[in-house]
């Protein structure tokens, strides 16, 4: 299934494109689908997995580093280089100065990466961006906001902490019964990603069909570059490539949807566009960054990380 996903990902999002109507009313299903795949993962875990991140606290914090430098720098590059609009320019702005969203969680996860480094990479940077956001855009563009903090802390808790939680204790106490469902776990987050990929589409259609080209290759760029500079300075700290392919997935990820939200209560639509069309691309790139990790992994020796 994750070997195919760079066919089925693109189809996903067409799919999403062509059928609105089917798709929208489904919206209220995207939080409970995101956290049966942070089930799924949860169930693949142990509680040693967690205590094991003592050993990679240098990777932790690069991660958080390159979070808040990398892509608030990239957003700032590539609206020069595709001479976007004031309100567009800081909208991608946005994007950049935002912690790591769920979604980089749920890659990592089929990337086969550190499944729990990314979950703690995902917490700390969202309970950074509390202050980080705040002052990135007041530093980079001179406005400021107010980030709700209660609601953000509600979400971590609500979509990661809780479902992970849960199946970290069913692994612990059924064990037996969780590794006899274990090879069908993958496979269902699979498909569980590509309905939302299809869902987050649909949600944006009357804003993709109206945008402009710029703006479009701009966030295509934005979370690409993402995704490659966090590999390869994380490749460049002497990581492997295991924990570079979790940290370049929390880098390249935003939180595109608290993006989204902070730019319809504070400013306008136009500063949310690159925010809706970021949440469209970080699920393909993420899926097909996924898949890539797998075949090389399938490809080389076994893995001695």
């Amino acid at each position: 299934m994750i070997k195919y996903f760079p066919l089925w990902a693109p189809l996903a999002a067409v799919a999403g494109y062509l059928a609105p109507d089917s798709l929208t009313p489904l919206k209220v299903t995207i939080i409970p689908l995101l956290m049966l795949v942070m089930l799924c993962m949860g169930m693949t875990l142990r509680p040693a997995d967690f205590i094991a991140i003592k050993r990679y606290r240098s990777a932790l914090a690069a991660g958080l580093l390159l979070q808040f430098s990398v892509m608030p720098l990239l957003a700032l590059a590539c609206a020069k280089i595709f001479q976007l609009d004031s309100d567009l320019s800081l909208g991608l702005l946005l994007v950049g100065s935002v912690a790591g969203g769920t979604a980089s969680n749920v890659m990592t996860y089929l990337a086969k990466g550190h499944v729990a480094l990314s979950v703690s990479m995902t917490a700390c940077s969202t309970l950074l961006s509390v202050v980080m956001t705040p002052l990135l855009l007041t530093l980079f563009s001179g406005t400021h906001i107010d980030i709700p903090a209660l609601a953000i802390l509600n979400s971590l808790i609500k979509i990661i902490i809780l479902p992970v939680s849960l199946g970290l204790l069913l692994n612990a106490y059924c064990h037996r019964h969780v590794k006899k469902i274990e090879p069908a776990l993958a496979p269902l987050a699979a498909l569980t990603i590509l309905l939302i990929i299809a869902i987050v589409v649909a949600l944006n259609q009357p804003r993709v069909a109206t945008l402009g080209l710029a703006i479009v290759f701009a966030s295509l760029l934005h979370n690409i570059s993402g995704l490659l500079l966090g590999y390869a300075a994380a490749y460049g700290l002497g990581f492997n490539s295991k924990i570079c392919r979790t940290i370049a997935l929390e880098v390249g990820m935003q939180n595109s949807g608290l993006a989204t939200a902070l730019a319809l209560k504070f400013f306008n639509q136009a500063v949310a566009l690159p925010g809706a069309l970021f949440s469209i691309w970080i699920n393909m790139s993420g899926a097909i960054f996924a898949a890539l990790c797998v075949h090389r992994d399938q490809q080389s020796s076994p893995a001695k990380d």
